[in-house]
């Protein structure tokens, strides 16, 4: 069963934390599932970049990502070529290292 590790986030995960999942499980949903409150403005829906993550390991694991998605993580605060939005993100069959980034824009809560 393949693992996702979340490294060490100042706010959200000072620890970190690894996990079992399951393949095809949701990566935002396997962290809110066990109390790392990554922000998610448009509930799951792929439409905002609140959810943004760095795949530290892991990454060429993944189906690609779609347009949309890459849309929306154009968007994002902090973009590398291994970010993805941690809602579009299902669990293959090799370990993810996920890196939370330190800062994220939310047009909701900011009020633009």
């Amino acid at each position: 069963m393949p693992k996702v590790i979340f490294l060490p986030h100042e706010e959200l995960c000072p620890e970190g934390l690894a996990v079992e999942a399951e393949q095809g499980e949701n990566v935002l949903s396997i962290a809110l599932k066990n109390g790392i409150h990554i922000e998610h403005a448009c509930e799951k829906s792929c439409a905002c970049t609140t959810c943004h993550v760095v795949l530290r390991e892991g990454f060429d694991s993944l189906e690609e990502s779609d347009e949309l998605e890459d849309d929306m993580l154009d968007k994002a605060w902090g973009l590398e070529p291994e970010s993805r939005l941690s809602c579009q993100i299902e669990v293959a069959d090799e370990d993810l290292v996920v890196e939370i980034p330190k800062y994220t824009v939310n047009i909701v809560s900011e009020g633009h």
